[in-house]
């Protein structure tokens, strides 16, 4: 009898953080660890299911940010230490680490979409000369809503970190306010045949913040991005997340963004 690969599985919940008033990191039990930018489908039964990244991973467990913005993320949050979740996968072609040894790494996130590149940047920080140098830019709408700033802080003690809003509501520690494209400026890049750009976030502030990398000089095939896009099945039968003749699910989300900006809705 085949195994039917659409059939999720149960994971226990071992621990939640509740970052923000909508964004809390669900801790989960796991045997085998996923690659870097890949996902999941998570789901509940007699709910729904929806597609989450990994935002954390360790011995025996993942992390995944969910944010509370309907029907299944909302029954998610309901959930206590010790239930079960569902999940199935993980699928998707995410993040070489291959790709990043001995060379200058810039990760720029907006939002919500610090959340998949959180464990890869774990891993520069936990193995420091793995790579030779990396700088982290961050942009969020308002401090209310600035995720992982315990972890913040941790990187910025020994990564040159930037961390921007787009407005200030209440009080901000940062100095930085404004759009993220305009910090890219503040980024020495004395090597660009060496180095490595990771942009994930919203659609329009990838394409923008891209631009910025490349007139400061950074060629476009240098630059990685990860498309979030409604992947139901995750294994290319759906067509929900069809680009042109590409499948989310499959051939990313991890692009990079010269074949990225040639994926036409």
């Amino acid at each position: 009898m085949c195994n039917n690969p659409l059939k999720p599985s149960p994971h226990k919940l071992i621990s939640i953080d509740k970052l923000t008033q909508d964004e809390w990191t669900f801790r989960i039990e796991i045997a085998e660890p996923p690659n870097f930018g890949q996902f999941y489908e998570v789901s509940l039964p007699l709910i729904g299911e929806m597609p989450i990244s990994t935002s954390g991973i360790g011995d025996g467990w993942i992390e995944m940010t969910i944010r509370n913005v309907g029907k299944v993320s909302s029954e998610i949050h309901r959930l206590q230490p010790g239930k079960n979740i569902f999940l199935r996968g993980p699928y998707g072609n995410g993040f070489s680490i291959a790709d990043f040894k001995d060379k200058h790494v810039v990760i720029a996130a907006g939002g919500c979409g610090v959340s998949p590149v959180r464990p890869l940047i774990e891993y520069f920080y936990n193995n420091p000369g793995y790579v030779t140098d990396i700088d982290l830019l961050f942009g969020f709408k308002e401090p209310g809503v600035v995720l992982f700033e315990n972890d913040i802080g941790r990187w910025q003690e020994r990564i040159n970190t930037i961390v921007t809003v787009d407005q200030v509501c209440g009080t901000w520690d940062g100095k930085c306010v404004g759009l993220i494209t305009e910090y890219v400026k503040d980024i020495e890049m004395p090597e660009y045949k060496n180095m490595v750009v990771v942009i994930v976030g919203p659609p329009i502030m990838m394409k923008f913040t891209a631009m910025e990398f490349m007139k400061q000089g950074v060629p476009k095939e240098q630059i990685l991005v990860s498309m979030e896009r409604r992947m139901s099945c995750g294994i290319g039968k759906c067509g929900h997340c069809k680009v042109d003749s590409r499948y989310v699910c499959l051939d990313g989300p991890v692009f990079r963004y010269d074949e990225a900006e040639k994926l036409i809705d």
